[in-house]
């Protein structure tokens, strides 16, 4: 249920609204409006029925079922747009911010030449795997707390904020002590432990849609961090596993308008998870800016022939300053600046 508060109503009277919310056993989740405040009430949909009641007390307005089953991601909830701030970059506003960087943090020469080039060329926030989810077990997984050091590293010599993933809930302190955004990818959409926990930490969370997980399915997973109380989470398409075996997936654009008109959280796309292949980076991450994207996220190597995982898929340094250059009019188009 949705409580819309009357406009220039007392914080009192809100905070006993609150009170009321938690004694019916509901978890509320407040919006501070300039207009209004709205109190979106989330718990055991059996009971809603007892919360029309809420109706009666001083500084309400209305009581309004939430249709969605993702309450508190969709716009029904929040109908205005949400900006997540990660750095000095921020998702949803009218800047499009740019996250470059390795698939994996192999070494720290390595880090620190591509820290710089992201830095040099425009992008806003340094990704980097220190831990990894290889399908085969034989393959790298990752430098770990090491590689955390590395990254922290170029982020002190360049100032580029840093995102990488966590694979396990008991991993999440460790790794946000280090990472200023917390990634969970693919085939952890659905880790609900882990989405759980991140949301307990409060750090910015890039979350990616797993590859064969319906939107509502995704919006589901962002619903399960934003129920623990943290509400910066920015939403990655990075392409679904389809029949087609041309790319490695099949990057879904059509899911950017539909996120768009569905949930208030920023959406940016991986055109090279999406793709798989570094010929199709470009013309896909100028498609997803056009359609909508709060940002892109572009693996790049300085040289991807010796990368240890997902070098198909990285550009090389003067292909990324290129496509830096070439983004810059699709932003102009879209009404926005990178």
């Amino acid at each position: 249920m949705i409580i819309v508060m009357k406009g220039s109503t007392p914080k009192e009277q809100v905070h006993d609204v609150i009170r009321t919310i938690e004694e019916l056993g509901y978890q509320p989740h407040v919006i501070w409006g300039t207009q209004r405040t709205v109190i979106g009430a989330v718990g055991d949909e059996r009971g809603k029925a007892r919360l029309q009641s809420l109706e009666v007390m001083p500084g309400v307005e209305s009581v309004v079922p939430i249709l969605q089953p993702f309450k508190l991601a969709g716009r029904e909830f929040k109908s205005t747009a949400s900006t997540v701030k990660v750095g000095d970059a921020e998702f949803g506003s009218d800047r499009i911010p740019i996250i470059a960087g390795p698939c994996s943090v192999e070494s720290e020469e390595m880090v620190m030449q591509l820290a710089l080039l992201a830095k040099e060329a425009g992008a806003s926030i340094l990704r980097g795997g220190a831990f990894k989810p290889r399908t085969s077990p034989y393959a790298f997984q990752g430098m770990g707390k090491e590689g955390l050091r590395l990254l922290a590293q170029a982020r002190e010599a360049t100032g580029l904020a840093i995102v990488t993933e966590v694979l396990k809930p008991e991993d999440v302190d460790m790794i946000a002590e280090t990472a200023d955004m917390l990634q969970i990818g693919a085939r952890n959409m659905q880790n609900f432990a882990l989405l759980k926990r991140v949301g307990e930490v409060g750090k910015p969370v890039l979350l990616k849609r797993g590859m064969s997980a319906t939107i509502q399915e995704f919006l589901m997973a962002a619903e399960y961090i934003l129920s623990e109380g943290n509400y910066n989470v920015v939403l990655c398409e990075r392409g679904i596993r389809t029949f087609e075996t041309a790319t490695r997936f099949t990057l879904d654009l059509n899911a950017i308008p539909v996120l768009k008109k569905l949930t208030h959280l920023p959406v940016i796309v991986d055109p090279s998870h999406g793709t798989g292949h570094w010929e199709y980076v470009a013309p896909m991450a100028k498609a997803g800016i056009a359609c909508g994207a709060d940002g892109l996220m572009i693996e790049v190597h300085m040289r991807p022939e010796i990368a240890v995982s997902d070098g198909i898929q990285s550009l090389r340094p003067d292909v990324f300053r290129q496509l830096m250059r070439e983004l810059a009019p699709f932003a102009q188009a879209a009404g926005r600046r990178l």
